[in-house]
């Protein structure tokens, strides 16, 4: 690639902006939200390992174009390929997406996320794994894949289950939104600065010539804020959330809360309630085991395990709810529905585990990584 300041157009959907050792990629789909197409993880998963062995380049910059850091995944072109029968392009995007997640937890050079906006589902997994993820304003995070009849996928079964106490099964099972204070202040985030200064933020990173993580930190450092947390914040609630969220069994979750509600007006547990009442019950068993197990597991085999569950999701053969979900909230858009099994009490243990299982295709193989030569112990540092 050319040296000095330019941008590169690799077929628009990623962008490339070279500022001698700094490079700056930019998601460049504003009008689906930037959300993760195919091409786009491939072209991702590319260029990481192309300037992890290009010495001239010191820094990685990720940025979304328009009001949106990434949205997750295109969910509803992976529908429509599965749903002709093609559940192994489903498979295949996922396994590249996992790789490149594992790459950037495992990557030997500083990452700077800007996380000015939307960042759900798949956008947290090209960025929570790197080093730096500097959050706004604007940030709005979630992982709401339990709607939608999925889980917590691109390796939150790591992430998430670091956050402190039980906060990260509450985020994860109800599909609840941060904002960039609440980011900061669970760890998500490593930094927060204010919107306005991102322009001077980015030009003084693009003069980096170093990878030294210290360096970088010093940088960012200059330019942020310690933002103040909302009064209504669940952030606050951590009490009650470690009270609740740490219990065995989802149904032992929501009794927990139910048992709270019963106990006054709080608004807020009300809600959390109605969001695990509206989730696929069977999503909500699969993530919290997955965030269970995840507590014990490094990054890699908790990206297995998913890849795994994700198979299974896609083959549906336990259940439709994947595509059910998809229809109801992004296809037909009637917010209702029908998920099958309906009731918690209905899934039984071997069910989930059906989910963790091998799958039974003589050409299925279960996840395997490229060699790394960095282990991920900077991923969630600051937790």
């Amino acid at each position: 690639m050319a040296s000095g300041n330019s941008t590169n157009d690799r077929g628009n959907e990623v962008l490339v902006k070279e500022n001698l050792n700094v490079r700056t990629l930019i998601l460049n789909r504003p009008r689906q939200l930037n959300a993760l197409s195919f091409q786009m993880v491939s072209q991702l998963l590319e260029l990481f390992l192309a300037y992890e062995k290009d010495s001239t380049v010191s820094l990685l910059i990720m940025k979304g174009e328009g009001r949106a850091f990434c949205a997750g995944g295109d969910v509803a072109t992976l529908v429509r390929d599965v749903a002709k029968g093609h559940w192994r392009l489903g498979a295949k995007f996922f396994w590249t997406e996992f790789i490149l997640n594992y790459v950037i937890a495992t990557y030997t050079k500083p990452q700077v996320s800007i996380l000015n906006g939307i960042v759900m589902g798949g956008g947290a997994g090209v960025s929570i794994h790197g080093r730096f993820r500097v959050a706004t304003e604007n940030s709005v995070f979630a992982m709401p894949e339990t709607s939608l009849g999925l889980f917590p996928d691109v390796g939150a079964s790591y992430f998430l289950s670091r956050l402190p106490g039980f906060f990260g099964e509450y985020v994860g099972l109800t599909g609840a939104r941060l904002d960039g204070a609440e980011m900061l202040a669970c760890g998500l985030a490593t930094h927060f600065v204010p919107a306005m200064r991102l322009p001077l933020l980015e030009d003084a990173l693009s003069k980096v010539n170093t990878s030294d993580p210290a360096v970088v930190s010093a940088i960012i450092d200059e330019f942020s804020q310690e933002p103040a947390l909302k009064d209504k914040s669940a952030y606050h609630r951590l009490d009650i959330i470690d009270w609740c969220f740490s219990r065995r069994s989802v149904e032992e979750i929501l009794s927990a809360l139910e048992g709270e509600a019963a106990k006054g007006t709080d608004d807020w547990i009300s809600t959390t309630i109605q969001s695990l009442k509206k989730a696929s019950p069977t999503s909500l068993k699969n993530s919290l085991r997955l965030f269970r197990e995840g507590r014990l597991q490094g990054v890699g085999r908790c990206l297995i395990q998913e890849y795994r569950v994700c198979c299974h999701v896609l083959r549906k053969e336990i259940s439709k709810d994947f595509f059910e979900g998809c229809r109801a909230i992004l296809l037909d858009k009637d917010r209702n529905p029908k998920w099958e099994p309906s009731q918690l009490e209905l899934i039984s243990d071997n069910m989930v585990e059906r989910y963790f299982s091998k799958v039974d295709d003589e050409e299925w193989e279960d996840l395997k990584f490229p060699a790394r030569s960095n282990l991920p112990v900077h991923a969630m540092a600051k937790l």
